[in-house]
């Protein structure tokens, strides 16, 4: 009976000793398990932004004052290769812990009688640097082996050496083998050369001690044993070796580059969790983008313009291929952009101003910080173009039609052309290519506010976001705010519909996209068709362009370049869009203050900036004529409106989906004597008449046509006794006041009240014009016809006379100023 409970007993405590290790092997499990810290690093990163191609274009340093880069996933070879040799040979074999290396350490230790080895893995030792624990104690060794052999069971090797080149310290405030190579070489690690390769695997190891600036002679001597351990092992041949050994030390650290620091600061806040930025830039023309506006802004900062931001679009896939958002300054950085085994591409280097030559003396701040891509700005005329091809579209004009270009007064709006001139009546094209003000207004009149402010909205203008009757008729003169990025779109997008095959049925507009891989979002139906687009691009090919490039025709190699420019009222912005069938450059100049500068014009100063840019980029063929997107139509030569029997006619483009239906109000069938008078049936007979078709302008534009065109022959007189028949045409027109306008007196200096100046034209320039406000007689003139009046305030009727008895009147409405 005793040995049977002793038996009992025993089994009894055999299963209790496996219940505690078995639970004791749980416990451990789980420990083991969660001993891996999530997330792994947690310490702040670096933001960077890099061209499409992985090259480095600027980088901004993280928050607690180290660059360290995001973590990438893959090591070059030479680095790889180079850290394995020289910290842990067996990386690829052991599982996290090598008993080798710890045997060879603890012999070497007690035989220097101190520390000097640690037998340390590289999981090891990216082990201590995810703790955070720089101690170097027992306990802290045994926590590194258990978190190690962990580390090994959640990464492959290649993700274990990933890790610890993108965590490992290389000296001073550089975290990682991307900022080390940038800081210590100015380069990509993909180019790192086996000197370069070696110098950086020998520092974390001891990144205080080793120092490119100090123990220089250590720091070579431990890269050449380095590199002759490389060649032992069979990665450098002999020439390699001896071509390594040859290289000099890195004297100084170099300054990142710094290409794109507006478009990092915009990414960076509009993805606030994201550290590095993919884009779609292209490395050599975001350098080239950049060198230019460079030079550009310091030639008008002598103008005092000192802000300048360019944007170049593919017009096919509507990435961004340089952004350059605004005119600051970066320093004498070689950005290699070539990536391999070296740099076979040479760099490429800007000039720090200041520097040698330039003077010592420090920036004012000018707003340099500014993303003025993204900052809305008074577009001035460069929506023209869109009201041009939307009307195009609905069959309201075209090309040839002419347009008023007359005095133009709208409840107290009076529109002017740049030039403060008037011709009168001007083409359609060529109002648009001369950007004459008074005619696009008059278009926008007949378009709609409305309807053109919802256009721009479809279209990609996402600035506009007040009613449409905020912003009235200066909508198409710039009285709406617009930003270069929205506004380059529009015209890219402009491009691609005007490109449009005829399988494609729907072209979009786009909106632009600028990281890589995020393809350009489509926006709802085109706003413009094909053949309003083309029609438009090729009215803007007569744009006359500035300096040297006003003779581009004159030369078989230059670039057709459909472009507009824009300028803000108080000369405060200047703007110029070009196209051509592949690439889309955007520029603006300015300054961020808003200070307005004498002859800041998007001509004089925009336009040379985009033009230089076009010149550095590919050639690229002009737009295929989409005659599957057109149809011709008949129109009067001297007017552009449908004929009527009466002109002589021409054929002119329009799209095919347009409906033109406006029969020419200028050409008339008059019949004439033998002494080139009008006359009709009441008062010659039908013989003695001959019958001719005449062009004949309102009176208004009349009087300002024939100061340009000596051609022009006015109506001739009628004979004095068929006066009683006028053909519809009125010899007397009122330029000011419009009807029903509402006319404000101005105030003078003093506080009494001013005077209104009103206008009128006659045909005749002999004609005498009588004046009557109410039913008071104010005195004739002559020749010219203005008065300046003293008007009450309230309601009137101004009536005017003429010296054959031609009436017309307008009412108006005085409005008095207040002091």
């Amino acid at each position: 009976m005793r040995e049977v409970l002793k038996r009992a007993f025993a089994t009894q405590k055999r299963r209790r000793l496996w219940a505690v290790a078995l639970l004791a092997h749980t416990i451990g499990g789980v420990c083991f398990w969660h001993l891996l810290p999530q997330p792994l690093f947690s310490e702040p990163l670096s933001a960077v932004v890099e061209a499409r191609d992985g090259t480095l274009l600027s980088a901004r340093i993280a928050s607690d004052g180290q660059w360290r880069f995001p973590p990438t996933a893959a090591v070059p070879v030479k680095f790889r290769r180079a850290l394995i040799v020289y910290e842990d040979k067996r990386f690829e074999a052991h599982a996290g812990v090598d008993l080798l290396a710890i045997a060879r350490a603890a012999r070497l230790n007690l035989r220097r009688g101190r520390v000097v080895s640690g037998g340390s893995t590289l999981t090891m030792q990216l082990a201590r640097l995810a703790r955070g624990d720089k101690a170097r104690t027992l306990p802290a060794k045994l926590v590194e082996t258990a978190l190690a052999l962990r580390l090994e069971t959640a990464y492959d090797k290649d993700e274990l050496l990933a890790l610890y080149a993108s965590h490992a310290p290389f000296g001073g405030n550089v975290v990682g083998l991307e900022a080390a190579a940038w800081r210590y070489f100015g380069r990509d690690p993909a180019t790192l050369s086996w000197a370069e390769a070696a110098t950086l695997a020998v520092l974390p190891n001891n990144p205080a001690l080793v120092h490119l600036k100090r123990n220089r002679a250590r720091l070579a001597a431990k890269r050449d044993a380095l590199l002759h351990r490389l060649h032992a092992a069979g990665d450098l041949d002999a020439e390699s070796l001896d071509l390594a050994l040859s290289e000099p030390l890195t004297a100084e650290p170099h300054d990142l580059p710094d290409f794109a620091p507006h478009l990092l600061d915009t990414l960076r806040a509009q993805n606030p969790r994201e550290h590095r930025f993919v884009t779609t830039l292209d490395a050599r023309l975001q350098v080239e983008a950049t060198q230019l506006v460079r030079e550009h802004s310091a030639n008008l900062a002598r103008q005092n313009v000192h802000n300048a931001a360019a944007i170049v679009v593919d017009n096919r896939t509507f990435e961004v291929l340089a952004y350059v958002g605004n005119s600051s300054g970066n320093g004498d950085i070689p950005l290699f952009l070539a990536k391999g085994d070296g740099p076979a591409a040479g760099p490429l280097a800007i000039s720090r101003p200041g520097e040698a030559g330039n003077g010592p003396e420090r920036p004012v701040p000018r707003g340099h910080a500014v993303d003025i891509i993204r900052r809305p700005r008074s577009t001035g005329s460069i929506l023209k173009p869109m009201l041009y091809a939307a009307m195009l579209q609905d069959g309201l004009l075209t090309p040839r039609m002419l347009l008023p270009d007359v005095p133009t007064h709208y409840d107290g709006f009076s529109p002017e052309n740049f030039d403060r001139q008037y011709r009168g009546a001007v083409r359609a094209d060529e109002a648009l290519a001369h950007s004459l003000n008074v005619p696009a207004v008059r278009m926008l009149k007949t378009y709609g506010v409305a309807r053109f402010a919802n256009l721009l909205r479809d279209a990609g203008m996402r600035t506009l976001t007040r009613p449409s009757d905020d912003y009235g008729l200066t909508l198409v003169l710039g009285g709406a705010e617009g930003n270069l990025w929205d506004i380059s779109g529009m015209y890219a997008s402009l491009a691609d519909v005007a490109r449009a095959g005829p399988a494609e049925r729907d072209p979009r507009f786009h909106e632009l996209t600028v990281l890589a891989g995020a393809p350009a979002r489509e926006r709802g139906p085109t706003p413009i068709e094909t053949g309003a687009a083309w029609l438009t691009l090729e009215t803007l090919l007569e744009v006359p362009r500035p300096g040297e490039e006003g003779n581009w025709r004159s030369f078989a190699s230059s670039r057709r370049i459909a472009w507009k420019t824009g300028t803000s009222w108080g000369l405060r912005d200047g703007w110029a869009v070009g196209n051509t069938s592949r690439y889309t450059v955007g520029v603006w100049v300015g300054n961020a203050s808003g200070e307005g500068r004498p002859g800041l014009t998007g001509s004089t100063m925009a336009a040379p900036l985009m033009f230089g840019l076009f010149n550095v980029m590919p050639r690229s063929e002009w737009f295929d004529m989409p005659v599957h997107a057109l149809r011709r139509i008949e129109t009067c030569e001297n007017d552009g409106y449908l004929a009527n029997g009466t002109c002589e006619t021409t054929s002119v483009w329009m799209p095919r989906a347009s409906h033109f239906d406006l029969l020419t109000p200028h050409n008339l069938d008059v019949h004439l004597d033998a002494g080139q008078h009008r006359v009709n049936g009441d008062c010659e007979s039908p013989g003695n008449m001959t019958r001719a078709g005449w062009f004949v302008l309102p009176p208004a534009e009349e009087f300002y046509y024939r100061r340009a065109h000596a051609e022009y022959r006015p109506l001739p007189a009628m004979r004095p006794d068929c006066l009683g028949g006028r053909n519809g045409r009125a010899a007397l027109a009122v330029i000011y006041p419009d009807t029903n306008a509402r006319v404000l007196i101005p105030s003078e200096l003093d506080g009494t009240r001013g005077r209104a100046i009103f206008e009128a034209v006659h045909r005749r320039r002999d004609a005498r014009v009588y004046w009557h406000l109410d039913d008071k007689y104010l005195g004739e003139t002559h020749t010219f016809h203005q008065q300046s009046l003293d008007v009450d305030p309230g309601e009137h009727i101004l009536t005017l006379v003429d010296d054959q008895g031609e009436r017309v009147a307008r009412r108006f409405e005085a409005l008095a100023t207040r002091n």
